[in-house]
């Protein structure tokens, strides 16, 4: 049997939130490593994860087909983790998500290589929001011409780098107000960054299932506003938790959608949080999960607090005071 160095991987999308822990954990189990990136000058933080010469970035668009063969060219594995959370510019939902997809698992199948997807829970091409239906219509072309290809689909993702936590952490710094759409009643289920990684490298060795779709999630499943208490606990910040309407929601996301960091909400983002984000029954009783992969995975309050703490007022120097027990 070859060795792992015998065998290159391309991912797309490696220099990334989940892109670098993906690279770091294939790194760690001595795959060659092709990370296909648009600005591959910028990828430089991705080479020490692994040896001398085990990482290498090279430049691809997604939009540009000859460049996505020639990243793929001699890869035996590929693997996408291109996703966007909102538009902007030329990076639109519909060319990245679905399109860029196609082109990747058309270029995988040219070269008789084993491809995994990264989409997301909630992909459906129903949907109204368009970055669930583009996600659809990407797992619909990969399989199209990869149909032996892993689909993974997480949940909210959380992590050191996400837009997630981080974007709550630092709205509760600058305002005195969190709004909760919907009421904060929409029921996620928080994976880590890590355990996301982890089941990517585990497609990647061949311990998933050839063709199926993983769902993964963490070990809780939290409403919005429980999310944000969390939060808001360990950043050790008292906020108003003030419910909008999604339909007020919507209206506000109009304005905005321009806004700048933190306050940034789409019409979009607004349509996503109309349903639950968890893991299905289906996927449970198939055993397409984390669990089934051989993952437990981590909750957000065991990982959070490791860098979160940048948010509290004095940082990690602050000191969490714990009120006396009433007697």
């Amino acid at each position: 049997m070859a060795s792992h160095l015998d065998t290159l991987v391309t991912v797309f999308g490696g220099s990334g939130f989940l892109g670098r822990h993906v690279v770091s954990a294939l790194a760690k189990r001595d795959y060659r490593i092709r990370v296909a990136v648009r600005r591959p000058e910028l990828a430089g933080h991705l080479q020490p994860l692994g040896k001398v010469g085990q990482i290498h970035a090279v430049q691809a668009n997604l939009r540009y087909p000859d460049s996505v063969k020639a990243a793929v060219r001699d890869a035996g594995i590929v693997v996408n983790l291109v996703g966007i959370l909102a538009e902007g510019g030329a990076q639109k939902f519909h060319a990245v998500q679905a399109q860029g997809a196609a082109a990747i698992a058309e270029a995988t199948a040219r070269v008789g290589a084993r491809m995994v997807h990264v989409s997301a829970i909630g992909a459906d091409p129903q949907s109204a929001s368009l970055y669930a239906r583009s996600k659809a219509a990407g797992e619909q072309a990969v399989l199209a011409a990869v149909p032996e290809a892993v689909i993974l689909r997480p949940s909210v993702v959380f992590g050191p780098e996400d837009q997630f936590t981080n974007r709550f952490a630092a709205l509760a710094r600058i305002s005195a107000v969190v709004p909760l759409v919907g009421g904060g009643v929409t029921r996620l289920q928080p994976v880590y960054v890590g355990d996301v990684a982890s089941a990517v490298a585990a497609a990647v060795d061949g311990e998933a299932q050839a063709g199926a779709t993983y769902e993964l999630g963490g070990p809780e499943v939290l409403t919005m506003r429980q999310v944000i208490e969390i939060i808001l606990d360990i950043i050790q910040r008292k906020r108003i938790l003030l419910s909008l309407p999604f339909w007020l929601a919507g209206l506000q996301a109009r304005l905005l959608q321009f806004a700048p960091g933190a306050l940034k909400l789409t019409p979009d983002q607004v349509a996503l949080l109309q349903l639950d984000n968890v893991v299905s029954d289906g996927a449970k009783a198939a055993g397409l999960t984390l669990q089934a992969l051989g993952i437990p995975p981590d909750s957000l309050q065991a990982i959070a607090p490791s860098y979160l703490w940048r948010f509290r007022a004095t940082g990690q120097f602050q000191r969490k005071v714990v009120e006396p027990k009433s007697s």
